[in-house]
């Protein structure tokens, strides 16, 4: 059977196209994603069949069914860094560039293919498509994760994240050199309406605080140690593009081409370098402590930098002169 969600429509979000509330409402889910569920007769508008653009009313019900069988669950012998293991739970170290679940474009090279692969007790919590997974990092973010092994671990961990008694601390490399030495960023996140697969700032959405604080001052740089509230799709990313401080090497909210463009004439061959050390942004989830769920005792975890953020800490005095004192 496959998982399956509902949702009655309030006076705010009547006047919606389906697919838009459903890709707000998941945003892990694109709008094309739910555009194919519809077409395929799993997304019912007050118990039938609907199309994908339909408008909504106040007091409707909308109901989706996860149909995920297109999507390859086999078991892949993919390295992972694993760095605890229980009867519970399985902590990662995830490294940049393998996505955490299957979707468009990543059907069998995902982390659960890989977990799959190294065990087979994995919760079945959640959606069809992902067995253990309590909380997500974007493909190309590297870093700490951990992986529900039974049902009731999965259910522990997420009553966490709801009351917010997980902690995640993530360093980041972003452009520019902050004035302060930390502050809160506090604010709606929603889809962009220029670009759909991505996120923006916006009046209404989803609320989302980051706290970010400075760990190193570089001449046109900043070493970031950053603390979330909420864990809304590409929060880190989105906030510090708000902040006119991207996240280095982030392609998609204006971390490459765009900021060399702002460097000195004179330093734009060594931040044109910069982007060639980093294939991907400069994020990295380093620590990671929740109660576990079985001896209800707090458990901590750290991973050291990846080693493209590692040498480029390295290089970053000599490339963008002194750093500040």
């Amino acid at each position: 059977m496959f998982p399956i969600k509902k949702f009655i429509i309030n006076k705010n979000e009547s006047g919606q196209r389906l697919d838009l509330f459903l890709s707000k409402r998941l945003p892990e889910y694109s709008r094309s994603y739910f555009n194919k569920l519809c077409k395929q007769g799993f997304v019912k508008l007050n118990e039938q069949p609907t199309k994908s653009g339909a408008i909504l009313k106040k007091g409707d019900t909308v109901t989706v069914t996860f149909h995920t069988e297109e999507l390859d669950l086999s078991p892949a012998e993919i390295p992972i860094n694993i760095i605890y293991e229980d009867d519970d739970i399985i902590v990662v170290n995830k490294q940049a560039g393998i996505a955490v679940h299957p979707g468009k474009g990543t059907e069998n090279d995902t982390l659960v293919n890989a977990l799959l692969y190294h065990t087979k007790q994995l919760s079945k919590e959640g959606t069809h498509e992902r067995p253990g997974i309590v909380h997500r990092l974007d493909k190309f973010t590297s870093g700490l994760l951990v992986v529900a092994k039974t049902d009731a671990a999965h259910r522990h961990l997420r009553r966490q994240f709801d009351t917010r008694t997980i902690h995640r601390t993530y360093w980041a490399l972003v452009w520019g050199k902050f004035q302060d030495l930390q502050g809160t960023i506090d604010t709606f996140i929603d889809r962009s309406r220029r670009d759909p697969t991505k996120f923006a700032v916006a009046r209404t959405g989803k609320h989302a605080v980051t706290h970010w604080s400075v760990l190193k001052n570089f001449e046109y740089a900043t070493l970031l140690e950053v603390k979330l509230d909420t864990g809304r799709t590409h929060q880190i990313r989105v906030h510090m593009n708000h902040l006119h401080h991207p996240v280095m090497g982030d392609g998609d909210y204006n971390g490459r081409d765009s900021q060399i463009k702002q460097l000195p004439p004179n330093l734009q061959k060594r931040g044109k370098h910069i982007l060639k050390i980093l294939s991907h942004q400069a994020l990295h989830a380093k620590q990671l402590s929740f109660i576990h769920p079985a001896t209800e005792e707090v458990v901590s975890f750290e991973a050291p930098l990846p080693s493209e953020m590692q040498s480029l800490l390295e290089k970053l005095s000599d490339l963008f002169l002194l750093p500040q004192e």
